[in-house]
């Protein structure tokens, strides 16, 4: 389940986020908690001015797990990341939650693509996207995006997934359950 990111949830995403197997993956990079309920809130009014759109992850029992956010909104396109903290990791919370989260920005939101930019040595990052059959690899596509996220030291794949390939899944999903209610 998703929700709007709030202060109150800090206490408890703090420390995941802090978790070394997490950080270095992540831009909500805080120091202390403090700093971090001030990200929260710079967060919280990036998302009124439409640059980005944040949601908490929960799990089964309303607890804050995680994160996923679309930053760097522009002409209907923005880049999605997502944290799950370490005790989290492969249990089907990150698909589920960006299942939920492209229905909101493809279906609520006007999105057209959502770029994924992974660390080439993010190998479960990787081997996650490998999972989603609707992203494409989009180093050819846009290779002006593609240039720009490699700029820095780090080396980056990136990925698109687009709005009608991401509604086309929801349709086969769906035909998929008809036709196994019908058996």
């Amino acid at each position: 389940m998703l929700k709007r990111r709030d202060l109150h949830d800090a206490p408890i995403l703090f420390p995941l986020l802090s978790d070394h197997a997490v950080k270095p993956y992540v831009r909500e990079k805080a120091e202390t908690i403090e700093e971090y309920y001030f990200f929260l809130n710079k967060m919280t009014n990036q998302e009124e001015n439409g640059e980005l759109i944040s949601r908490t992850i929960l799990d089964e029992w309303d607890v804050p797990i995680g994160a996923i956010t679309l930053y760097d909104i522009q002409e209907q396109k923005g880049f999605l990341a997502t944290w799950l903290g370490k005790p989290y990791f492969g249990k089907g919370y990150n698909q589920y939650a960006k299942d939920l989260f492209l229905r909101e920005l493809f279906l609520e939101k006007n999105i057209e693509v959502v770029f994924l930019k992974v660390n080439r040595l993010n190998e479960r990052s990787l081997n996650a996207m490998k999972k989603i059959e609707y992203a494409v690899q989009a180093n050819e596509h846009y290779p002006a995006i593609y240039e720009q996220i490699n700029q820095g030291p780090k080396e980056y794949e990136l990925f698109a997934i687009y709005k009608d390939a991401f509604i086309f899944h929801l349709h086969e999903q769906e035909q998929v359950s008809y036709d196994e209610l019908e058996a």
